[in-house]
């Protein structure tokens, strides 16, 4: 591993890392940039060693606001995306699970899920996707946009449950979730209630935001996800989306919201387009 590598990452168990993936499961802990210890999971393709096109394929999930690597819905859509063909990296973003630091609710966890895409290029996939589901969905896009043409881009890109804007009230839902993160009270509830330890300060400067993200993707193919039954974000919402770019869009009839609501046969068709786009 260059030097470069070891300054970004602190990487368990690598004494197998090579050009080729590793056939095992493994548990990490990354350094993102600046300097968060980011817990990661990597789980090997189930596909036949022998399907090269597909098995080269490692696809990063991000998770929703208030998930984990660990959480039973990101466990399972890693199950089903390996079956599908893909190793998988999960990983818990700042303030989450096991992993160090403050969550910044979209903003500066583009650096946790460059940290994942790195360590699945240094696990020895020459190809890495990335899918995020609510928060993740708005991260794997923003990601996109500002790792385009780096060591850490994605070449594909699913984004699942995504907002299209900021500040978005319009739900009781995105009502209760701005109380959680801008209220004292809120934060406690978030801390001790559900596990995410969110960081007190504003935005400054305000981040770019998903719809501003979108345009900057392409060539990077680039589906979007949405549930018509979304309590959280109604369908202007993909619609916004997939209108600012080159995008394909996919409305999922009586799904609901992100992770949890993705059944095992979207996620296997998400696993298809991911390896296969």
């Amino acid at each position: 591993m260059s030097s470069e590598a070891e300054g970004r990452f602190h990487i368990l168990d690598v004494s197998s890392l090579t050009s080729v993936h590793p056939r095992t499961s493994r548990r990490a802990m990354l350094r993102t940039d600046d300097g968060v210890r980011i817990e990661a999971v990597y789980e090997p393709s189930g596909a036949s060693v022998t399907d090269s096109a597909v098995t080269g394929t490692a696809v990063v999930v991000a998770h929703g606001f208030t998930g984990s690597a660990d959480r039973p819905a990101v466990r399972r859509a890693a199950r089903v995306l390996a079956e599908r063909g893909a190793s998988v990296v999960t990983f818990s973003f700042r303030g989450h699970g096991g992993s160090g630091g403050l969550s910044t609710v979209g903003d500066r966890e583009v650096l946790d899920l460059s940290a994942a895409v790195r360590w699945a290029r240094e696990l020895g996939h020459a190809r890495v996707a990335t899918v995020g589901f609510s928060m993740g969905g708005s991260v794997v896009l923003r990601h996109a946009a500002l790792e385009r043409g780096t060591a850490a881009s994605a070449d594909a890109v699913a984004s699942v449950s995504s907002p299209a804007r900021w500040y978005y009230r319009g739900t009781a839902p995105m009502r209760r979730v701005h109380w959680v993160v801008t209220r004292p009270a809120g934060r406690l509830v978030g801390r001790y209630g559900l596990r995410t330890r969110i960081d007190r300060r504003s935005w400054d400067p305000v981040p770019l935001s998903p719809v501003e993200a979108v345009p900057l993707i392409a060539p990077t193919p680039l589906l979007v996800v949405h549930g018509d039954r979304d309590a959280y974000f109604p369908l202007d919402h993909p619609r916004m989306l997939a209108g600012a770019g080159d995008a394909e869009l996919w409305l999922e009839r009586g799904m609901g919201h992100a992770e949890n609501a993705a059944d095992d046969e979207l996620l296997a068709r998400l696993g298809d387009w991911l390896t296969r786009s």
